[in-house]
């Protein structure tokens, strides 16, 4: 008999001190005695709660389904049930719990109490709704991102590190029918019907835009054309941007697709016109300056007609001028730029563009320094060459105040020709370098000087320097001068 009460007192210590809420419920459902923790959880003393029913702190919301449960433990149905319930505190605060109840009989099988085991799962009742919100909140901006990327009238594709094609829009495979006909197999770099912006070049597997961003490139604006047929072709202009994990590894890329047909084909237009404008220019003007040379060979002129004649021959050899340059930019755009390559002595060729830009120098009072070796052979177009030669020496003469200096250096590394003009003129902003092989672009500078000039310039000089094969940088600050680099690969003969 002692040993039975000891159990039980020992029962009632365990069943106190207990991090887990419990208690015995009457078949009445009124709170025969709750512990501790039970005490903690519900927000309640033991008194109040034995004078309670668990139906009295149940939420109404979950009562239906707890009473349906007890009712059918009592009827024997079922031995013992549990169920996620809300609790009521007297703060008006909600307990959030998975409660675990057993139905104890004596002896005969009759019952005498339930016994109740409350874990109270508020943090992680919250944790999971706050996941849920989360995880709605996700959907709904995937759903918003969905329709936004298969709406837009952008192709847009994204490639894995292996150039594998893992998610392209609406847009970008409907433009996949032109180039690929035959259909495509979702890798980067497969060739179709994909053309240069002359129409004519096909593009090779190392140009094609989703190869060189499986490579690892980003850039901006790569034209080409698409579509074997150049009457219904169109025209595109990708941008790539790579995409990096938090640690930095790329993990692939995003490509792009504008379509800009419309824009190519009034460009064409355009240079078509400035090309036939220019042809037919030239022919009257050949004319022109012919004749006027004729009438300056004549002994009889007086001179104030000689001067005269000499107004109009100077600004007959300037539109001349302003005529080629425009011949020569739209030939470069149209991609018809044709370089003729023989072997030049390189050192020569500067030699006599800076004995031309001698007398500009001299009447601006600037400086030119020539750092050239005593000879090199190169394997390039003479005369497109020295167009590169004179235009830089000539810009750099222009942008420099009096007194100052223009220097240019000749050479080469290994069999790349290297050719440097650096001057300490007025140089540029970085945003404005970034325009200065632009069409017509012209710095503040050279406005706020009114430096004469079209702007064309240096957009020749680049298409000189890339029918080479070649490349041409510019490293300018305001007030420090200009620098502009030119290599040639490939171009030195050993």
């Amino acid at each position: 008999m002692e040993s039975g009460k000891g159990d039980a007192a020992l029962w009632r210590l365990t069943l106190q001190h207990s991090p887990i809420g419990m208690a015995l419920v009457g078949l009445d459902g009124l709170l025969m005695m709750v512990n501790r923790a039970a005490c903690t959880m519900l927000g309640r003393d033991a008194d109040t709660l034995h004078a309670m029913t668990f139906q009295d702190i149940t939420h109404p919301d979950d009562l239906e389904t707890d009473l349906e449960q007890f009712e059918r433990t009592l009827a024997g149905e079922i031995d013992s049930y549990r169920l996620h319930k809300r609790y009521l505190r007297p703060d008006g605060s909600v307990l959030w719990s998975d409660l675990s109840v057993a139905l104890m009989r004596d002896d005969a099988g009759r019952p005498l109490h339930f016994i109740s085991q409350i874990l109270d799962v508020s943090e992680e009742h919250e944790r999971r709704a706050h996941l849920e919100e989360t995880v709605a909140e996700l959907e709904r901006e995937r759903s918003t991102l969905s329709a936004i990327f298969d709406t837009v009238n952008v192709g847009l594709l994204l490639i894995d590190a292996d150039g594998r094609y893992e998610r392209s829009n609406r847009r970008h495979r409907e433009t996949l029918r032109l180039p690929f006909p035959d259909g495509h197999d979702g890798r980067a770099g497969q060739l179709g019907h994909v053309y240069h912006p002359d129409g004519k070049t096909l593009l090779t597997q190392e140009e094609m835009p989703s190869w060189r961003a499986a490579d690892g490139e980003e850039f901006d604006d790569f034209l080409y054309w698409v579509g074997d047929d150049p009457l219904t072709r169109s025209a595109f202009s990708t941008s790539v941007r790579q995409v990096r994990t938090p640690t930095g590894e790329r993990r692939g890329a995003t490509l792009a697709y504008q379509e800009v047909t419309d824009l190519m084909r009034a460009l064409a237009v355009k240079d078509e016109f400035v090309a036939s404008v220019s042809h037919e220019l030239r022919t009257p003007l050949t004319a022109v300056l012919g004749h006027l040379e004729m009438l300056t060979e004549s002994e009889d002129l007086t001179p104030q007609v000689r001067r005269q004649l000499d107004v109009v021959r100077r600004n007959a050899l300037r539109l001349r001028s302003l005529v080629s340059d425009l011949l020569h930019v739209a030939q470069a755009h149209a991609g018809s730029l044709e370089i003729e390559r023989d072997s030049v002595d390189v050192v020569c060729l500067v030699e006599e563009a800076l004995e031309a830009a001698g007398p500009a120098a001299d009447a601006g009072g600037v400086t030119v320094v020539a750092d050239l070796p005593d000879a090199l052979e190169a394997l390039v177009d003479a005369q497109r060459l020295r167009q590169v030669v004179d235009n830089l020496v000539s810009n750099a003469i222009k942008y420099t105040e009096p007194g100052g200096e223009t220097t240019l250096r000749l050479g080469s590394v290994d069999d790349t020709l290297e050719l440097g003009v650096h001057d300490s003129g007025i140089g540029m902003s970085a945003a404005e370098a970034a325009q200065v092989f632009t069409r017509f672009f012209r710095g503040s500078g050279a406005l706020d000087r009114h430096t004469p000039g079209t702007g064309l310039g240096l957009t020749i000089v680049r298409s000189i320097v890339d029918a080479h094969g070649g490349t041409i940088t510019v490293d300018s600050e305001p007030g420090r001068g200009s620098s502009f680099h030119v290599r040639l690969p490939g171009a030195l003969l050993t």
